[in-house]
């Protein structure tokens, strides 16, 4: 089934706008790592801020309630014939102190955090200011956009980078650039993060920030990737569709799949060709499934000749 946000929030799925509100902001003032300090706090906080991402959003909540975390992340079919039928697989930013900040706004949520005589018990968030420790400037995330092929094989993606780098002096800086080589794995999914620890602009006083690299795939003129599955849309004619007909697929290898097709087609039809979907991340030696979906094809008009003989095969 997937993450379930639901249960990530202590909700269950009937809950209302504002139940998910207060149940995130409860739990996110809980498990904030500047107030919880076990080694669990940071992912907690980010698994809720994912969460809360998703269900505050109508359109996203909408998606996730119906097809799950694999339709919302993957893309679900739109109507068939359209120049783009799928939508677009949701991807978290991976940034909870955004969504934190951005629910709160103005207010300090960490007003909980000081003693009754006005002492400070701990690092507040946000706009508050420290006690002149360096901070680390907010991470910086890019997309990185590969083919179906790239995430097929596996590739070598470098990436030119100019950044502002201090001098000897400790004092100056200058801008200079730096290629940064990512290693594309076979099976690699949307989503999929490469982050580059303190590869940001440089500065007195300030750690450089992570760079992370997000996966995105590009559209592809053939197929949709599902999870580990590939998923096709053959064209066919009614009459072949009631009586069988062969579909050639083009794989993303190269090769000419002929798939025969001896079941009647429907419009709700899937003819499944095991082993020739994407690269399992864990062991690329096995592949997922090709999908083969259909569009039937009606014809615009029928003689009265070709109506009779329809009838009488059809309406016997």
């Amino acid at each position: 089934m997937g993450q379930d946000y639901y249960a990530v929030l202590g909700l269950g799925r009937g809950a209302a706008a504002a139940d998910i509100k207060a149940a995130y902001r409860k739990l996110a003032l809980k498990s904030h790592p500047l107030k919880c300090k076990e080694p669990w706090a940071a992912r907690r906080f980010r698994e809720l801020a994912e969460a809360y991402d998703v269900l505050s959003n109508p359109m996203t909540k909408g998606i996730y309630d119906k097809f799950g975390e694999e339709g919302l992340k993957g893309g679900i079919p739109l109507e068939f014939g359209s120049d783009n039928p799928w939508t677009v697989g949701y991807v978290f930013h991976n940034n909870p102190d955004k969504v934190f900040q951005e629910f709160f706004g103005g207010d300090n949520p960490f007003a909980e955090f000081f003693a009754e005589d006005g002492s400070e018990l701990i690092l507040p968030f946000g706009g508050l200011r420290g006690r002149g420790a360096m901070k680390q400037d907010p991470p910086i995330v890019r997309d990185l956009y590969l083919s179906l092929e790239d995430l097929f094989y596996g590739c070598t993606k470098k990436i030119k980078l100019s950044r502002r780098v201090m001098n000897e002096d400790g004092q100056t800086s200058a801008i200079r650039d730096k290629i940064l080589t990512i290693e594309v794995q076979p099976g690699w999914k949307q989503g999929t993060r490469v982050t580059f620890e303190k590869e940001g602009d440089q500065g007195p006083n300030v750690i450089p920030a992570d760079i992370t690299f997000v996966v995105r795939e590009k559209p592809h003129p053939r197929f949709k990737r599902t999870d580990d599955n590939l998923a096709y849309v053959a064209t066919v004619p009614l009459g072949k569709a009631l009586v069988g007909c062969s579909v050639d697929v083009r794989t993303l290898d190269g090769r000419l799949l002929n798939v025969p097709i001896n079941d009647i087609v429907d419009p709700k039809y899937c003819k499944v060709v095991p082993g020739e979907g994407m690269p399992l991340l864990r062991d690329p030696r096995r592949k997922g499934d090709l999908l083969i979906y259909f569009d039937i094809r009606f014809p615009k008009k029928l003689t009265p000749d070709k109506k009779m003989l329809l009838k009488s095969a059809l309406l016997s």
